[in-house]
């Protein structure tokens, strides 16, 4: 019998792709998200009649601008720099910034949508937004970084603000950058306000916000096991990447009792069968925060195998936490990994699975913690930043851990109330899709046609 939401969807989705030619990763997302959300309103007469997906699909405004500096040779160069400004609905737009070469519209735009509805699953009120620029902060000085963020920000503090836009970091944008963009925001409005997050604890900042993103993927995970009362001490865990998501992920698996074995960077993984230790996270830490080297150095200096130009999804392993970058697990990939034993994946980046890894997931009905819940950490704890700096305070670490771990709880039972099946398993994609919907969905019912 054919499934009655089949053609809406497909109908969808097609004015979608006609709308925004060319922007795959963008099409993607909502595909995805429609893929759930579309039936739901179908079976909800309450939500029909409001045209709420074409509404949610369309960010709210779109900003493009020049971004001119000079680097150490006088020379004058020339990015692009983006704001994606997708809903403001619940609260204030929030999402993070990117300095990447492969920024480009379409995936600001996935990353801006996932945003909205990320935030919402929080419970905290925070729309949704992303922005950056194709500048490449790898081989820059110090100097030349703070150029480019002063001449950036003299274009987006126009549209920012502590009631109207607070962006946050992102991948190529770390304490370091997000310093000189609120430098510059507060010279040039005469205001010390918590118009960006990820601050410094001397200007404003808060305790684990660095952490966060990585903690919050462990954290859901564990959520995800518990309520089938399983536990992580003693998985063998994958892990890729070697930014901050991935590091920390690691962290908090050692200090829970698992076994982290691999990392990662665009150069390929490193597997460590005894498994990473304090210690060895440690030099990792190092090297990629202060020496910003590459991790096929862990190879040599601990005595294991570097796998050049491949990701780590072949190796056995009960759990996989993708924490690079979108897209890094492919259908492909995803058979290896249930191949091999693993039978639960919560992701740190975002959209790093792919649609087909995702219908390999849902098939075998492995425990998936999707993006927009899993490592929904990270704006957590920058809501909480945004929190304390409106009160003039701050939070104890011990408190603000507490915290995240009650909204990533908070996130997981949500995503339970709407994706659990009749047989008992829990779609956790599903439940986020229409848990994190429903809230906007409502504000935007109740705003009429002002929002």
């Amino acid at each position: 019998m054919r499934n009655p939401n089949s053609s809406t969807i497909t109908g969808f989705m097609d004015g979608v792709r006609r709308r925004n030619p060319g922007q795959k990763e963008f099409q993607q997302a909502v595909s995805e998200w429609a893929h759930d959300v579309i039936p739901w309103v179908n079976a909800n007469p309450a939500y029909q009649g409001h045209n709420l997906s074409e509404r949610m699909t369309e960010p709210d405004r779109v900003i493009i601008f020049r971004v001119t500096w000079e680097d150490d040779n006088g020379r004058l160069r020339v990015n692009k720099g983006y704001r994606v400004q997708h809903s403001n609905a619940i609260g204030p737009y929030k999402g993070g910034l990117r300095f990447h070469p492969n920024v480009n519209l379409s995936i600001l735009k996935f990353l801006a949508f996932e945003q909205v509805f990320k935030n919402s699953l929080t419970g905290l009120p925070m729309g949704g937004a992303k922005g950056g620029s194709n500048f490449d902060p790898k081989g820059k000085s110090d100097g030349e970084i703070m150029r480019f963020c002063q001449s950036f920000m003299n274009e987006l503090y126009r549209h920012i603000g502590p009631f109207t836009d607070v962006p946050a970091g992102d991948i190529g944008v770390g304490a370091r950058e997000i310093s000189f963009l609120f430098g510059q925001y507060k010279r040039l409005t005469n205001t010390f306000t918590g118009v960006l997050t990820g601050k410094g604890l001397s200007f404003g900042g808060s305790e684990i916000r660095v952490e966060a993103t990585g903690y919050g993927t462990i954290y859901f995970m564990e959520d995800m096991l518990r309520h089938k009362n399983q536990g992580i001490e003693g998985k063998t865990c994958l892990v890729s990447g070697s930014g901050n998501v991935a590091t920390y992920a690691t962290e908090k698996l050692i200090q829970h009792g698992a076994k982290p074995v691999t990392l990662s960077d665009s150069g390929g993984f490193i597997h460590d069968p005894d498994g990473i230790t304090k210690e060895k996270l440690a030099w990792v830490k190092d090297l990629k925060e202060k020496r910003r080297g590459r991790i096929s150095e862990y190879a040599d200096e601990f005595g294991v195998k570097f796998y050049p130009g491949e990701r780590p999804w072949s190796v056995p392993c009960d759990l996989a936490f993708p924490c690079a970058t979108q897209n890094e697990v492919n259908g492909e990939d995803a058979e290896t990994l249930i191949k091999n034993g693993c039978f639960g994946v919560a992701e740190g980046a975002n959209m790093g699975s792919n649609n087909d890894a995702i219908a390999v997931y849902r098939k075998a009905k492995i425990f998936y913690g999707c993006p927009k819940a899993a490592n929904a950490g990270g704006v957590a704890v920058s809501g909480l930043e945004m929190a304390q700096n409106s009160m003039r305070m701050s939070w104890s670490r011990k408190e603000l851990n507490q915290h995240l771990g009650d909204i990533m709880k908070g996130i997981h039972e949500r995503c339970v109330e709407y994706g659990t099946e009749s047989d008992g398993y829990v779609d956790y994609l599903r439940g986020a899709n229409i848990a994190g919907f429903k809230k906007v969905a409502d504000a935007l019912i109740s705003y009429g046609t002002a929002a």
